[in-house]
């Protein structure tokens, strides 16, 4: 109780805020005239390693996107991935160039050294540099939709939350479960009233930053050794002072992030606790608030209803706190219905999973990656 009644006012004012938030983008439509007038302003930076099986569908989800160049920064992919990328390029609609960037330096996590590379050898003249990863499926009117949101915010750095593609039964289970863990420490995306310099969050498949400010940061720098480098740099950034914002995007790009519940859970809960962008305080304060909101109320909800202990005030207020939290879970389903492209039976009962991604984000949090997506790290 003592736990589970603080936790539960701060998940309740957290929650509320969800009407005051940004509305989803929604594609930008344009005239075919207004389309080819539209003056390309975006520096589009993709980093690659081993990303064959990704790549093609992003690429072609970029086609007829408004950028200025797509930059593909590979890391010394061993698939072919360079090769593909090589004989798109005489045919591709928008400049398409390839880079290899060099042998990481001390101290540099691969993603943010890709990206900072990708921004080093972008167009000056480009206004906006854009972070896709390979598996996001960019659909019709993102680009455009994004910088015009951007801009009419004043946004210095924004990112978008995505509509997840999920396939198999235990991803259906797993990753529904592993997002609330995000929900309920963050609120829902778009919230404007919540947010503090160190809470800001933010989705590196689709990162947008003001060519100035980047310059400003001196790039991926701050961010340099995070596991978790779209969040991190984003809160720097904060606070220094720039405007920085995270909305739904659902409308605007898929993504297809894992192909199994185990790579879900290898490899998306490796970042999820934010240790890299947070203190030591903040991040058990986090873990905390996710023991006593969701990774305990199924338990205790279920062995209340097995074992009937003699009955008093303090057992029925427990019972019932517990009851009303599943219930609040139980709604947050309808309510993330939308960021899925189909949901299965499984979906619907992945609230089942929520003790075993409060235990994933707890082991993240008390461990520090050896390995990320195909490198080997040193402790």
């Amino acid at each position: 109780m003592l736990l589970q009644v603080p936790a539960t006012l701060v998940l309740l004012k957290r929650l509320s805020n969800a009407r005051d938030r940004t509305a989803p983008l929604l594609p930008l439509e344009l005239s075919v005239e207004a389309s080819a007038k539209q003056d390309p302003k975006v520096s589009i930076v993709i980093p690659t390693l081993n990303e064959i099986d990704r790549l093609p569908t992003c690429l072609e989800g970029l086609r007829d996107q408004a950028a200025k160049e797509i930059i593909v920064v590979d890391s010394r992919s061993q698939d072919g991935t360079p090769e593909y990328v090589q004989k798109l390029q005489k045919d591709f609609p928008i400049p398409l160039k390839l880079i290899t960037d060099d042998p990481l330096p001390e101290g540099w996590v691969g993603r943010p050294w890709a990206l900072h590379t990708g921004f080093l050898n972008s167009d000056p003249t480009s206004e906006w540099v854009l972070g896709i990863d390979a598996d996001t499926l960019p659909q019709k009117g993102l680009v455009a939709s994004f910088v015009d949101q951007a801009t009419v915010d004043n946004f210095d750095i924004v990112s978008l939350s995505p509509k997840f593609i999920l396939k198999t039964a235990g991803e259906q289970w797993l990753q529904p479960a592993l997002l609330i863990t995000l929900i309920f420490r963050f609120g829902a995306t778009g919230d404007r009233t919540q947010f503090t310099e160190d809470r800001v969050m933010a989705n590196g498949q689709c990162f947008l930053s003001k060519r100035t400010k980047l310059v400003e940061l001196n790039g991926y720098e701050l961010a340099k050794s995070s596991f978790c480098d779209d969040v991190t740099l984003a809160r720097a950034a904060a606070q220094r002072g720039a405007k920085v914002g995270f909305l739904d995007g659902a409308a605007l790009m898929q993504v297809r992030m894992y192909t199994s519940m185990a790579e879900t859970w290898r490899e998306w809960g490796r970042s999820l606790d934010l240790k890299d962008a947070s203190t030591p305080n903040q991040t058990f304060a986090d873990c905390l608030l996710l023991t006593a909101v969701q990774g305990l109320p199924i338990l205790m909800l279920m062995a209340l209803s097995i074992w009937q202990p003699t009955p008093s005030i303090l057992m029925n207020l427990l019972f019932w706190l517990n009851a009303f939290l599943v219930f609040i879970r139980c709604l947050l389903m309808f309510g993330i219905r939308t960021s899925y492209t189909e949901v299965g039976f499984w979906f619907w009962i992945s609230p089942l999973a929520d003790p075993f991604a409060v235990i994933r984000i707890w082991i993240s949090a008390l461990t520090k990656p050896k390995s990320w997506r195909g490198r080997i790290y040193s402790s």
